[in-house]
């Protein structure tokens, strides 16, 4: 028996995930991922739907840093007991 072979029989056994629950779990990853979604072929390997799902993330966590900087900015901004501070308190909490 290979090496290879072996290892993934050792893994096979040792992981709580089935290689049927990885494939469904990329395939719904790739639902998710608007870059792969607005490609024509949905043939992306499964490493390219993780590679593209770690991209997705750090760009949502850009995105939430620059919105919580802008939020920040304009809180400085307005007058802590106006009615504008009130409404942006509301939406936050």
């Amino acid at each position: 028996m290979s090496s290879r072979r072996s290892r993934r029989q050792q893994s096979n056994t040792s992981s709580s995930i089935s290689d049927d629950q990885v494939i469904q779990l990329v395939s719904k990853l790739r639902q998710l991922l608007p870059e792969i979604q607005t490609r024509r072929s949905n043939k992306a390997s499964a490493s390219k739907v993780l590679q593209e799902t770690c991209n997705y993330i750090r760009n949502l966590h850009r995105e939430v840093d620059d919105l919580s900087d802008r939020l920040s900015q304009l809180l400085a901004t307005i007058d802590a007991d106006s009615a504008e501070a009130a409404i942006i308190r509301s939406l936050i909490m």
